[in-house]
């Protein structure tokens, strides 16, 4: 059975930090590309961070370049996102997004976590 639980979300001040993991099992997690989404309240889920299954392409959303950084260890199937100097427009449910190829059934499949909240508030 495929899941992808995130945690690390809370409440936090503005210009604080948080740390999202996201824990996969199910599936070949290395050789999946694993992306954070996010989605603010009312508004569109958008594109926060993504990393190929090696690490080695990294992109970020504009909104959040120099602030927050992807990472992923293959070791322990967790994709983490560290977020520095938060705002409050960064408020907004975190998704764990995962896509890749399905050695099994030969299709590419993709999966999503269930989301965390985060909320920057003074």
């Amino acid at each position: 059975q495929v899941q992808l639980v995130e945690s690390g979300g809370g409440l936090v001040q503005p210009g604080g930090s948080l740390r999202l993991s996201c824990a996969a099992s199910g599936f070949e997690f290395s050789s999946y590309a694993m992306t954070w989404y996010r989605q603010p309240l009312g508004k569109e889920r958008e594109l926060v961070a993504g990393t190929t299954s090696a690490g080695s392409n990294i992109n970020y959303g504009d909104s959040v370049k120099g602030r927050f950084t992807i990472s992923r260890d293959n070791d322990k199937n967790t994709v983490y996102l560290q977020m520095s100097g938060l705002k409050p427009e960064d408020t907004a449910v975190y998704y764990c997004h995962a896509e890749g190829p399905n050695y099994d059934t030969l299709k590419w499949d993709e999966y999503w976590g269930q989301g965390t909240q985060v909320t920057v508030s003074s």
